[in-house]
C-alpha cells in the first residue's frame, strides 16, 4: 500500500505526511502518523528545539522515514507548531482529525474536471474516428462540369438520386443478371429542394422513359478526360448510365437536357444499400390495399394492411411489379415513393432522437453511397442533411414526371413510355423556377404579387403591328433547330417579317428573354402577346435604340416549341402526388 492509499485510507491528507526535518532543512515522508512529528523550531525557543531522528529502519510499530529530494514538496501545507509545556516536553501531537472542508472540495473539484477532461478528450478521439470512419466508406466520381456549384449549400438545390440496378451482393442475383458489374439506372429521383427551404420535390424519372443521351465527358482512371457519344436518337433512360462506360455524370447531362434543370450534386444505391437502411432505421412502414404473392420474380409475400419491413423484405418490396396494376414500372415507382416517403418520416420522428440509431443510419448510408467530390466527404454530406432537414414534411412532395406510352409501339407490345408534351414541361417549368408543388400560401401569393406588379408595369401600353417588330433570333435552349422552327413561326404564322436567325447563343439559357430599349416597348408587348412571354422575360435596357435596331430573343430552356407559350403555370398541372407527412396504400 503506497503513501496516498494509506493517507485516504486513515482519512489523512496525503500532503500531511511530508514532515520538515530542521536537521537536514529537506521534507521526509512519514509513512505512520501515529508516531511523534518533527515539526519546525518554535518561535519562542529558536533553533534549539528537538529535531526528528535521520531516516532509519526500525522494529514493528516503530517509525519508518524515507528521506525526501532537496526541492520542497509542492502543495505543502505550513504544520500548527506544537507548544511547549512548562517541563520543556513538547504536547503530545493531537489525534484530531485535521479538517477536511477545503481540502476535500479542491480534490473534488480537481477529480471533477479530471473526469470531465478525460471525457471530452476522450469524446472528441471517439468523434474524429468516427467521422474517419464514415468518410472512409463513401465512395466518391470526379464528374466534372456535369454538376453546378451552390456554395455553401445555398439557394436552391437539385439533386439526383440514382438507383444503380447492378445484381453483386448476397442474394441480389435473384433480382436479374449479375453478370454486369457495373449496373445501369434503375428508377432515378430528381430532388429539388427550395430555396427558401419551405418545401421540396422528389421528382421519379422511369427507366423505361426514351429520351436522348448526349455525349458526356467522362474522367478515366489515368486522369484523362474521354467523351463517350451519346444516342442516336431516343433510346432508354436507364442506358444513361453503365452502357459504353458512361458514368453518373452522363446520367445528370441527359436529365438537365430533358428538365432544363441545373443539378448540383448526386447520390447512387444500390439493391444493398435498401437493405441495410432499411435495417439501420428499425425497419420502414408500408401499407397495402390487396396482398402481394410474387412466387415467380421477388418472392414477396404480404398480405393486406400495415407491415413494417427490412432487409431482403424491403429491397423485394421495391422491386416487386407483378401484381401490380398493369404491372408496370409506373406502379413499382409508386411503391416506392410511398417506402421513401415512409423512410423520411421515421428518420425525422424516430431516429434523429436516438444518437445510437443515428449513427447505425449514418454508416450505412455512407457505406451504401457513392456521390461527387462536391459532397464526398461526411461533413458535406452533414451539411447537405441539415438543408433537407429544414423542410416539413408536409411540404415534401413525391411526383412522377409526367408520361404516356410510347406511340412507336404497337398498342399490345408497349414497354416505354415517353413524355407527355403538355403537362412534363409544366412540372420542369416549376422546378425551374422554384415553384412549390404543395400548398405553401404565402410563397405562392407572393409570386402572384409580383407577377401581376410587373405585368402592370411591362405590359400596359401600345402594341406594334407584326410587320413593325423586328427581332434576331438566338438558340440557348439546347434544343436543335429551335431558332429556325421560331423564325418560321413570326414570318409564315405571324406575319413578323423583320425577324433574323441568329443561330446559337453564346451559351445556354435556362430562361427565354427578350430584351429591349426603350423605344422598342411596343414591339416587345407585340412579341409577348405572340410567344406568351411572362412579364419575367422581358429586359428593358436603358438606351434607345436606332430605327432599325432589332430586340434580341434569346430561346432558354423553357422554351417549349415554336407556338408554344412560355407562361409558366398559373397552379401545379394535375398530376398524382404523395406527400411525405401522410401514409397512402399502395393499390
Amino acid at each position: 500500500m503506497d503513501a496516498h492509499s494509506r493517507g485516504r485510507a486513515d482519512e489523512i491528507d496525503p500532503a500531511d505526511q511530508w514532515v520538515l526535518n530542521p536537521r537536514t532543512g529537506n521534507y521526509e515522508l512519514r509513512l505512520d502518523h501515529s508516531a511523534g512529528q518533527s515539526a519546525p523550531p518554535s518561535r519562542s525557543h529558536g533553533p534549539s528545539a528537538p529535531a526528528a531522528a535521520e531516516a532509519s529502519e526500525t522494529s514493528e510499530g516503530g517509525t519508518a522515514t524515507a528521506t525526501a529530494t532537496e526541492a520542497p514538496v509542492p502543495g505543502q501545507r505550513r504544520r500548527r507548531v506544537p507548544e511547549q509545556t512548562r517541563g520543556g516536553r513538547q504536547a503530545p501531537p493531537s489525534r484530531r482529525r485535521p479538517k477536511q472542508g477545503a481540502s476535500r472540495k479542491k480534490k473534488v473539484l480537481m477529480w471533477t474536471g479530471g473526469a470531465m477532461a478525460f471525457v471530452l478528450v476522450g469524446g472528441a478521439t471517439g468523434a474524429y474516428l468516427i467521422y474517419n470512419k464514415l468518410n472512409g466508406n463513401i465512395g466518391t466520381v470526379d464528374v466534372g462540369d456535369a454538376a453546378i456549384d451552390a456554395p455553401g449549400m445555398e439557394g436552391p438545390l437539385n439533386i439526383l438520386i440514382i438507383g444503380n440496378d447492378v445484381r453483386t451482393g448476397e442474394g441480389n442475383e435473384s433480382y436479374g443478371n449479375k453478370s454486369n458489374v457495373t449496373g445501369h439506372a434503375d428508377t432515378t429521383f430528381l430532388i429539388h429542394i427550395a430555396e427558401d427551404r419551405t418545401n421540396a420535390t422528389a421528382l421519379s424519372i422511369p427507366r423505361d422513359l426514351k429520351t436522348e443521351i448526349p455525349d458526356c465527358p467522362t474522367k478515366q482512371p489515368d486522369g484523362s478526360t474521354k467523351v463517350i457519344p451519346g444516342s442516336v436518337g431516343k433510346t432508354k433512360f436507364n442506358e444513361s448510365f453503365g452502357v459504353n462506360g458512361r458514368d453518373p455524370g452522363c446520367t445528370m447531362r441527359t436529365v438537365t437536357q430533358m428538365t432544363g434543370v441545373g443539378i448540383n450534386h448526386f447520390m447512387m444505391v444500390d439493391f444493398n444499400a435498401v437493405k441495410t437502411l432499411s435495417t439501420a432505421v428499425g425497419g420502414v412502414e408500408v401499407c397495402l390495399t390487396k396482398p402481394i404473392q410474387d412466387k415467380n420474380y421477388s418472392k414477396l409475400s404480404l398480405p393486406a394492411g400495415e407491415h413494417r419491413i427490412q432487409g431482403e423484405q424491403a429491397l423485394a418490396f421495391l422491386r416487386n411489379r407483378h401484381g401490380l396494376g398493369n404491372e408496370s414500372d409506373l406502379d413499382r415507382i409508386k411503391m416506392q415513393q410511398q417506402f421513401l416517403a415512409s423512410m423520411l418520416r421515421q428518420l425525422k420522428e424516430d431516429t434523429l432522437g436516438s444518437p445510437t440509431q443515428l449513427l447505425s443510419v449514418a454508416n450505412a448510408a455512407t457505406e451504401a453511397l457513392t456521390v461527387d467530390k462536391g459532397i464526398g466527404s461526411a461533413l458535406k454530406l452533414t451539411s447537405l442533411a441539415k438543408e433537407i432537414g429544414k423542410v416539413d414534411l408536409k411540404n415534401i412532395s413525391f411526383m412522377t414526371v409526367p408520361v404516356v406510352d410510347n406511340p412507336d409501339e404497337p398498342p399490345n407490345k408497349r414497354a416505354t413510355v415517353v413524355l407527355d408534351s403538355t403537362k412534363a414541361p409544366q412540372v420542369f417549368e416549376m422546378i425551374r423556377g422554384d415553384v412549390s408543388f404543395t400548398e405553401v400560401k404565402k410563397k405562392e401569393q407572393d409570386a402572384k404579387n409580383a407577377q401581376a406588379q410587373a405585368q402592370a408595369k411591362l405590359l400596359q401600353g401600345a402594341r406594334a403591328t407584326a410587320a413593325d417588330v423586328r427581332v434576331d433570333v438566338y438558340n440557348g435552349s439546347g434544343i436543335r433547330g429551335a431558332a429556325q422552327s421560331t423564325l418560321s413561326w413570326l414570318q409564315n404564322e405571324q406575319g413578323v417579317l423583320r425577324s433574323t436567325n441568329k443561330s446559337n447563343a453564346p451559351e445556354k439559357a435556362a430562361k427565354t428573354t427578350l430584351t429591349y430599349a426603350p423605344n422598342q416597348a411596343d414591339q416587345a408587348r407585340a412579341l409577348a402577346d405572340m410567344m406568351g412571354l411572362p412579364a419575367t422575360a422581358l429586359k428593358p435596357g436603358t438606351q434607345d435604340a436606332g430605327e432599325f435596331e432589332p430586340m434580341t430573343l434569346v430561346l432558354g430552356a423553357d422554351f417549349k416549341g415554336a407556338g408554344v407559350p412560355v407562361n409558366g403555370p398559373a397552379k401545379a398541372p394535375d398530376v398524382e402526388k404523395v406527400e411525405a407527412d401522410k401514409q397512402v396504400c399502395a393499390k
